[in-house]
């Protein structure tokens, strides 16, 4: 009888101190979050130095809840994976220290996982029968790829943005039409009493597979600043329409390009409701879409775990003077 793999996944990249427990890459035994949100909405944002502060505070409580969760104990862990990259470089080394910590106590492999590549892992969780080789629209607050996945740990980025990533585009607008920290939520509630034809907005094109999102940015930026009394309802719902037409321009092509009929969709902007929604309808041409559960969409440690495991049964393991590399790429 095959034996069960447990990974122990940590997750410090930004603003959740998360650590969970995963079966065989696939069920989670205990997926515990604790986020730093209320403390950051003061601000308007993460800041990095009180992050890091928390993630030192939360990241023992967190470690023990999960195993509690899962009923087991340190020896019934296979590997560790904590998330080394990309992410704010404080945040990470202490998710990277304890898991490093970790792994030298209890004598068990170290596996440093890219966070991309965990938000990836988070469909295989939410659907079981998803296998590479597939397209990953990839969309965050911190990254926007078109990623082809040819198998579980190899894959080629076929265009990315040049300049914000959406998420970032969504807490930058948020914030300027007053919606607070974080961003792409609210927008999203906003532009639902929204006309997403009310205002005409500028969209970047290239003759590859990238995106561009400072300029629809500027553009509502400048409307707002030019106009206060601009009906708000309807700047999201139409900087929302412009932005995912963005996105699924370059998808079509993508599909095209590598000759899959598989679209994952992945980070914390999938949760959209309307990007969402105009994927879904792809389906209708005969595309096979997948999304992870909204719980899955923003930073858990599940989605690292997942990673983790497919990771270890292919030989990976990272020494102990792995080092957190925050512009880490895929």
């Amino acid at each position: 009888m095959k034996k069960d793999i447990i990974t122990l996944g940590i997750e410090s990249s930004c603003d959740e101190t998360s650590v969970a427990v995963v079966k065989n890459g696939r069920e989670i035994l205990a997926n515990i979050i604790d986020t730093q949100i209320p403390i950051h909405e003061k601000y308007g944002g993460v800041v990095p130095e009180i992050a890091s502060r928390n993630h030192i505070e939360a990241i023992s409580r967190v470690t023990k809840k999960a195993l509690e969760e899962a009923n087991i104990s340190f020896e019934d862990i296979d590997a560790i994976t904590p998330t080394y990259g990309p992410g704010l470089v404080g945040a990470l080394l202490v998710g990277l220290s304890y898991a490093k910590a970790l792994s030298f106590a209890i004598n068990k492999p170290l596996v440093g996982i890219n966070h991309i590549e965990g938000h990836i892992a988070a469909n295989y969780i939410t659907h079981k029968d998803l296998k590479p080789p597939f397209l990953c629209v990839m969309m965050s607050g911190g990254n926007t790829q078109l990623i082809h996945v040819k198998d579980y740990t190899e894959f080629e980025v076929l265009g990315k943005t040049r300049d914000d990533a959406i998420g970032e585009a969504f807490d930058k607008v948020a914030r300027v039409v007053g919606l607070g920290y974080p961003g792409g939520p609210k927008v999203d509630k906003m532009a639902l009493n929204g006309d997403q034809n009310a205002i005409e907005l500028p969209r970047t094109h290239f003759d590859n597979l990238d995106f561009s999102f400072s300029g629809i940015k500027t553009a509502v930026i400048n409307l707002h600043h030019k106009n206060p009394e601009i009906n708000k309802e309807d700047l999201c719902a139409s900087f929302e329409k412009a932005v995912t037409e963005m996105l699924m321009e370059n998808t079509k092509k993508a599909l095209k390009q590598i000759k899959v009929d598989t679209i994952a969709l992945a980070g914390g902007v999938s949760a959209n409701c309307f990007i969402r929604k105009e994927f879904l309808d792809l389906e209708e041409q005969g595309i096979k879409v997948y999304m992870p559960d909204l719980k899955l969409c923003t930073d858990n440690a599940a989605m690292i775990a997942s990673a983790g495991y497919y990771n270890f049964i292919n030989g990976k393991k990272s020494s102990l003077d792995l080092n957190a590399i925050p512009n880490l790429k895929l």
